[in-house]
């Protein structure tokens, strides 16, 4: 497969998305266990919003992150099928 050169920007807001995943999922499984840690629900909360904000910039510039539209959309014509997929790099 001959795979395209994206900017660097592709791969920082990747990078970014993945870091900001992280914590979410050991958020998650914190809060499982301490769920009235005020806290941390804070910091869930705000990463979240982080997260939202690095998704949409990611996704104005080079396409939707998922397929299923609950927060991607796809520019005209069709872009789902545009490579690089995320998971691909």
């Amino acid at each position: 497969m001959n795979q395209k050169q994206m900017p660097p920007e592709y791969y920082a807001l990747l990078e970014d998305l993945q870091a900001l995943d992280f914590v979410l999922v050991e958020l998650t499984l914190y809060l499982d266990t301490h769920p009235n840690d005020y806290q941390a629900i804070q910091q869930f909360n705000t990463v979240s919003q982080q997260r939202r904000k690095v998704a949409k910039q990611y996704e104005e510039r080079f396409g939707p992150l998922t397929q299923y539209g609950r927060y991607s959309y796809s520019s005209y014509p069709w872009n789902w099928d545009d490579e690089p997929w995320p998971w691909q790099v």
